[in-house]
């Protein structure tokens, strides 16, 4: 018998009584983006077993299409240590936070008429503008309350999460965050309603601060040069996901010994060969000395709103619990990060 031909895949059964763990194991012993889907669920439990530092990064608009209060529960339960995410996400958050609607629509419309109904759309999803401008105005309110000076994104999404904390009526990403002390950072804050907001204020003379991204880039790198070994786990692509690529090469430059990260998890809809980084293969990253030459990986190609969901109650089901026990890093989140590992 060859040495390739080790376990027949099976095939997957329909029972009443499994729960998403059982049927996960079972794709596990399939092929294709099934296998690769269980193989995720296992990667996240083996780096949450281990002493690892994880980051979470987010992209897109994923909290319009519901999976907000999955990543509520990963910090909530410290499945993670770091979020790195979009602008929109952080808008979206602290729409809902608010108390505020995304609604059920349809891709299948005539774009004008949702326009003179004062709707804007996000694919199948649907929100009123007067209520987007509502939030708008949330954040130029709050950001005219901070001393004119420069803050790191991290800074400065954790006290507008105090400040949700204080007014919001829905618990949200940002508000469990500054509630458990977990950094959240938006590399490209500028590019969303939260720059657009922070510019009207200036434009108004209601603001002077400045986001200093550098300071971004310094506490990334010492999150990722300081720890024993560190895991990424990536929704989609796009600058959340380079950004924390990127911290093992920032923290070689920098002198720290690092060997790239040792897991890694990505779910994304981008295939590699156009080139771009949302796409590209971690044995790609791999070259740059981004992940570790012995690193336990998968890719699953896949709609984060149909992966995630599933590797989230799997991995709930199989080791919630146990995870919820790990050791976990702590912060004091002032003007200065400060981390105890």
């Amino acid at each position: 018998m060859s040495k390739y031909l080790k376990s027949p895949v099976k095939p997957v059964s329909v029972n009443p009584e499994h729960n998403v763990r059982d049927l996960i194991s079972e794709m596990g012993q399939t092929a294709f983006q099934g296998k690769n889907l269980a193989l995720a669920a296992d990667i996240w439990e083996k780096m949450c077993r281990d002493k690892t530092f994880i980051f979470l990064g987010l992209a897109g608009a994923m909290v319009p299409a519901g999976m907000r209060n999955i990543i509520l529960h990963l910090i909530k339960n410290r499945w993670i240590d770091c979020l790195v995410t979009t602008g929109a996400n952080i808008f979206h958050d602290c729409h809902e936070i608010l108390g505020r609607f995304h609604w059920q629509g349809t891709s299948h419309i005539d774009d004008n008429k949702l326009r003179k109904e004062g709707i804007d759309r996000i694919y199948d999803v649907f929100a009123r503008d007067a209520d987007f401008l509502e939030t708008d105005k949330f954040i130029v309110q709050f950001t005219a309350g901070l001393e004119d000076r420069a803050y790191s994104t991290r800074e400065y999404l954790y006290l507008l999460g105090l400040e949700l904390m204080r007014l919001g009526s829905e618990e949200g990403i940002l508000t469990a965050a500054a509630k458990h002390k977990l950094p959240i950072y938006c590399p490209a804050i500028g590019d969303s309603s939260v720059g657009i907001s922070v510019a009207e204020g200036r434009i108004k003379g209601q603001n002077n601060i400045q986001f200093d991204i550098i300071q971004d880039v310094i506490e990334t790198t010492e999150l990722s040069a300081l720890t024993p070994a560190t895991g990424v786990i990536y929704i989609g692509g796009g600058t959340p996901k380079n950004f924390i690529q990127q911290t093992e090469v920032s923290a070689c430059i920098l002198g720290y010994p690092v060997i790239g990260h040792k897991y890694a998890i990505q779910i994304t809809t981008d295939a590699p060969h156009w080139g771009g980084l949302s796409g590209c293969t971690f044995e790609e990253a791999q070259s740059w000395g981004k992940i570790a030459e012995s690193a336990l990986k998968a890719t699953v190609f896949c709609d984060a709103t149909i992966a995630l969901p599933i590797i989230a109650n799997s991995i709930e089901q199989n080791a919630g619990p146990r995870i919820r026990q790990r050791s976990c890093p702590s912060f004091e989140m002032g003007k200065d990060l400060k981390a105890s590992f």
